[in-house]
């Protein structure tokens, strides 16, 4: 008897001191539980809180809070799981005893006693192995964990943690994923299904096997019935249910284009941005990003149908929709089908814009005192290089030239020559300036720049033109609106504004380009019902067709052109390529935005005489020149006409 209990004494001793060698060992992996950091997805929402795409690194996870998790969720995953989880401290001694009997009787492993603490702590840290030495090491693990986390917490971490299947990390990825709710959303059998899933994710997956998901979640149903937890008629109702489950991408990507920019701009500043769980909103309206890829792709077939032989691997287009007061882009698309291609043409690509350009030099002269009625030379001349011994001889596209041409009807049918003679009389020094100082970047320093002879992307120049479509105050385009990290803190970006001209002399331009669109080259722009201003822009050899246009709320910029910067077909002018895609735009604009403003608002200062029943506007500084054959009328008093 001395010896066995000199034995049995050492024993103890020994299982001690095995237990603190293998506490030493592992309680530091307990940490990874109480300081849960898990990789949280970020996800991207446009302007009506709808959301655009998750956006990830290995697991897409959206975190839930316990407070946010409905009560009848955390009472089906405890019935089906562990229904004594409130009351044992991490082990389940019980549950061991039973599980032991059956492995003996099976001569095997073949049931666990696992609680949720301790599935917890095989999810985070240890291995799914049915080893005595695993289980140990996660009785051990599970005791410290609940010696410092309460129950509540323990749920939270379980809850975001664990695998559904379909690649989705956690119950709230899931609730989202498969039925797109939140988890307030969910019924009593949608509950069920979820809380199913972790025993075996993959076999119990409902967008590939239903009928297992169905059967797995009728047994969670059954027994928080058998617990008295639910009603017999709860348990009925929720058994006859089959819940609608959807298959989609993880991602949810539908703007790619969108968030491969959102992801390049932000890149370099959040180096946990795929694994930090931001929000990031947009200036986005989803409604009107499917609405731009379709307009697009009418311009496109257009092209198309006139142009049998055109390269479809080569040609392409884009298009910028922003908000006219503040810059916020409300649509991008940088191509015609972003799984041929990721190129962002919007962003990344510098086309030249032709004509499209001019309104920026014209604008110049009303500022220095011309005025839409002020003639100009519409004249050929040949201007001598003489550093390259070269000589130009720029002609209109009708290859005729007028003489004498008001500075209106100049722009309106963009006539290459008076635009030329007009930038040659307003000095180059003096409009290279001004137009680099307003933010204008390698403009050529020679008077092939009235042509726009020089590299822009689409969504640079649409921010160029809110000049004219926000009456002189120039808007940097606002992708972004704010972040929400994972703490809740916010930041916002503001818009960014430069004024260029005074609201007055911006409406001189409005007028011109309302012209444009009512008579001139953007004709096919018209969308009856509303005001319409815009600038067509041709490039030679009809390498780019451009079209810039707004109304008194939206500016929608157009391009077309074939990648590798080749000539389409010979009359592939912006007025015909480019303006269709802005008019179908537009016209289903309103149809959407029926509120949206339909005249543009005519400033306090601008002033107008009646000739030949047509109101001439003009301004202090842009007066009418002389002229018989005009009536003074009087000021508009800011007036919508």
């Amino acid at each position: 008897m001395k010896y066995f209990f000199s034995i049995l004494f050492a024993g103890i001793i020994f299982l001690f001191i095995g237990f603190l060698y293998m506490y030493s060992n592992i309680r530091f992996e307990a940490y990874k539980i109480i300081d849960y950091k898990p990789r949280l997805t970020t996800q991207i929402f446009d302007r009506n809180g709808e959301l655009i795409a998750n956006i990830f690194d290995k697991e897409n996870r959206v975190y839930v809070k316990y407070d946010d998790i409905p009560p009848r969720l955390i009472e089906a995953l405890v019935a089906i799981e562990d229904t004594s989880f409130f009351e044992h401290g991490g082990v389940n001694f019980e549950a061991i005893f039973r599980a032991l009997i059956k492995d003996i009787k099976a001569m095997k492993l073949v049931e666990g006693a696992s609680t949720l603490t301790q599935q917890l702590i095989k999810n985070t840290i240890l291995s799914r192995k049915k080893t005595l030495s695993r289980k140990l090491k996660e009785a051990i693990l599970a005791y410290k964990i609940e010696s410092v986390l309460t129950k509540e917490q323990i749920l939270e971490r379980y809850l975001n943690q664990v695998y559904f299947g379909h690649g989705y990390y956690g119950v709230r990825t899931a609730s989202l994923g498969y039925f797109n709710k939140d988890l307030n959303e969910l019924s009593l059998k949608e509950i069920a299904m979820l809380v199913g899933l972790p025993k075996a994710p993959s076999s119990y997956d409902p967008t590939k096997h239903m009928d297992l998901s169905i059967s797995r979640a009728n047994r969670v149903l059954y027994r928080l019935y058998s617990l008295g937890w639910i009603s017999k008629t709860q348990y009925q109702k929720s058994i006859d249910e089959h819940p609608i489950v959807f298959d989609q991408t993880l991602t949810r990507n539908k703007a790619p284009y969108v968030v491969d920019e959102v992801i390049k701009r932000l890149s370099k500043r959040f180096s946990d941005l795929k694994t930090g769980g931001y929000k990031i909103y947009l200036g986005i309206d989803l409604k009107l990003q499917q609405l731009a890829r379709e307009s697009l792709d009418v311009g496109y077939k257009g092209i198309l149908k006139r142009y049998k032989d055109a390269n479809t691997s080569l040609l392409n287009g884009a298009m910028v929709v922003l908000n006219n007061k503040n810059g916020d882009v409300l649509a991008m698309v940088g191509g015609l089908d972003y799984k041929k291609s990721h190129f962002n043409r919007a962003t990344q690509s510098r086309r030249q814009p032709g004509s499209s350009f001019k309104p920026f030099i014209y604008l110049h002269a009303l500022d220095v005192g011309y005025n839409g009625q002020t003639k100009i030379p519409d004249i050929s001349r040949v201007y001598v290089d003489k550093k390259r011994d070269k000589k130009w001889k720029p002609r209109n596209y009708e290859a005729n030239f007028e003489g004498l041409i008001t500075l209106e009807n100049a722009l309106v049918h963009s006539r290459n020559l008076a635009t030329i003679n007009l930038l040659s009389a307003l000095g180059m020094d003096s409009v290279y300036k001004d137009l680099s100082e307003e933010g204008f970047k390698k403009l050529p320093y020679n008077l092939s720049m009235a042509l726009g002879s020089f590299g822009i992307s689409p969504y640079d120049f649409a921010g160029f033109y809110t000049t004219f479509s926000n009456y002189g105050k120039r808007e940097k385009p606002r992708l972004i609106k704010k972040i929400i990290n994972k703490f809740g803190e916010v930041e916002l970006f503001k818009k960014k504004e430069k004024k260029i001209t005074t609201p007055s002399q911006a409406y001189l331009i409005i007028d011109i380009l309302k012209q444009v669109v009512k008579r001139g080259t953007g004709r096919r722009a018209q969308v009856q019902g509303i005001e319409v201003a815009g600038k067509t822009g041709t490039t030679n050899k009809y390498i780019d067709a451009w079209f810039c246009g707004f109304t008194p709320d939206i500016e929608v910029l157009t391009w077309y052109g074939n990648d590798d910067n080749s000539p389409m077909r010979r009359g592939e002018t912006g007025g015909r390529s480019a303006a269709p895609a802005f008019a179908n735009f537009v016209k289903n604009y309103i149809k959407l935005y029926p509120q949206t403003k339909r005249k543009f608002y005519i400033p306090k200062k601008i002033k107008f005489k009646i000739s030949n029943n047509r109101k001439l506007y003009f301004t202090d500084i842009s007066p009418l020149p002389k002229t018989n054959s005009t009536q003074d009328v009087g000021i508009n008093g800011g007036l919508i006409f």
